[in-house]
């Protein structure tokens, strides 16, 4: 039988939809993560957006559209926040956040029913307190994410992930453990990714730098997830500093370059807070990528406001910008009190700082000289990989006899190229 688990939204998700097909794989299915014809889909759904949770209502009738007679089953954020979306559109099963690992059950007994008397189940559990786990994902030939923490304390007033994912829960150290050394040796960068990374604990206290000093003894490239401004300390990015193989590059999440806005919008700290957190971070990786989530058009947001997001983002050059229009979600603190502006006045804001972006990328490419390269693929007659710092670089493959496909290599950056730069082997 073969079964397509379609993934959407975060890493976080990725992750999970890997471990389940990991366990289908080993229950004897043909599991893939590719969207082509099965017998079975499973999709994982997103609500960080309204977008995010149209999309995976729409996934329903891509995959019926592949095979019309395809059982379906639901899980992840979308169908946590509402099961009924999924219920009206007959699939088999709704699942919601927690026990995505036990949909390998209910399509085991699905399969071995005569009666096919498992239709529309909806099982909607409650989150754990606890971390949940029971999931290790599939082995990843060159890259490999693994997941360190789940849910979220912080609350922001525009974000409805905390509801949907509960309380913020950490992993246990020797489990991380354990998963990264039983990575094979293909694997050469480890990816710590989670709800809220900066908020892994061991026994209540912050550990991230403890948990990065041992996967640094093994040898792997080792790079961040998301982080949040609260995590940059001296003791922390000076600790950084120390180890052999961390990927200098860091995805410091911003929201917003306004004092105002970050007031409405429930983060703890000022852009002069960040900036410093920025400058410290520089002051011991002077190289660093640091890239950031901006949303633009938050309820509310003037002109004004808006121009100091622009001005902000400048000042502190950042490598790379992602830029999200605000998507009101039901139930957040935001759409209780703040109104929604126009989509139209949205859109002028996104192509507006995604030109600054786009400068800032440019420059910060420009400056940069030297890298040290994971080549992932080859594309078009290129070997194609990111720098530490987290350029897109892309190597002829005519410039050598060699294939270069996941190996590190020391790279010169000769110019600007494609969606990054074109390097040369030194």
């Amino acid at each position: 039988m073969k079964i397509s688990v379609v993934t959407l939204g975060c890493k976080v998700n990725k992750y999970e939809s890997d471990a389940l097909i990991q366990n289908l794989i080993l229950k004897g299915y043909d599991a893939t993560d590719l969207m082509e014809k099965a017998d079975v889909f499973v999709i994982n759904t997103c609500a960080v957006t309204g977008e995010a949770e149209k999309k995976s209502r729409q996934m329903v009738a891509r995959c019926r559209k592949l095979n019309p007679v395809a059982k379906i089953f639901v899980c992840g954020c979308a169908s946590q926040n509402n099961a009924q979306q999924f219920l009206d559109k007959d699939v088999e099963y709704v699942g919601g956040v927690a026990g995505k690992i036990e949909i390998a059950k209910y399509i085991d007994n699905y399969t071995k029913s005569i009666e096919k008397s498992q239709k529309n189940i909806k099982n909607i559990s409650i989150l754990p307190n606890e971390y949940e786990d029971n999931m290790i994902a599939k082995p990843s030939r060159i890259r490999a994410y693994i997941k360190i923490q789940d849910g979220c304390n912080n609350f922001c007033s525009y974000c409805i992930i905390p509801y949907l994912r509960g309380r913020s829960r950490s992993r246990g150290i020797f489990s991380i453990l354990n998963e990264a050394m039983s990575l094979g040796d293909d694997v050469q960068e480890i990816v710590l990714t989670g709800i809220n990374v900066t908020d892994y604990k061991i026994d209540g206290e912050p550990a991230l730098l403890t948990l990065m000093e041992q996967l640094d003894k093994l040898g792997k490239r080792i790079r961040l997830g998301s982080v949040e401004d609260t995590l940059v300390s001296e003791d922390f990015i000076k600790g950084l500093a120390k180890l052999t193989n961390f990927c200098p590059h860091f995805h410091l999440s911003l929201q917003s370059g306004c004092d105002s806005v970050l007031k409405r919008m429930n983060r703890h700290y000022t852009t002069n807070q960040f900036g410093l957190s920025v400058n410290l971070i520089r002051k011991y990786f002077p190289f660093a990528g640091i890239t950031t989530d901006v949303i633009v058009g938050f309820p509310e947001e003037s002109d004004e406001e808006f121009l100091d997001t622009c001005k902000f983002v400048q000042k502190v050059k950042f490598s790379q910008l992602h830029i999200f229009p605000y998507s009101k979600r039901e139930g957040t603190v935001a759409s209780k009190l703040y109104k929604d502006m126009s989509g139209d006045v949205k859109s002028k804001r996104v192509a507006r700082l995604d030109k600054i972006g786009e400068k800032l990328k440019r420059k910060f490419i420009k400056k940069s000289k030297f890298a040290n390269v994971l080549i992932e693929e080859k594309i078009d007659g290129y070997f194609v990989g990111y720098s530490e710092n987290y350029i897109r670089v892309y190597i002829d493959e005519n410039s050598t006899q060699k294939d270069l496909t996941n190996e590190i290599v020391e790279v010169r950056l000769k110019k600007l190229f494609k969606d990054g730069a074109l390097g040369k082997l030194k």
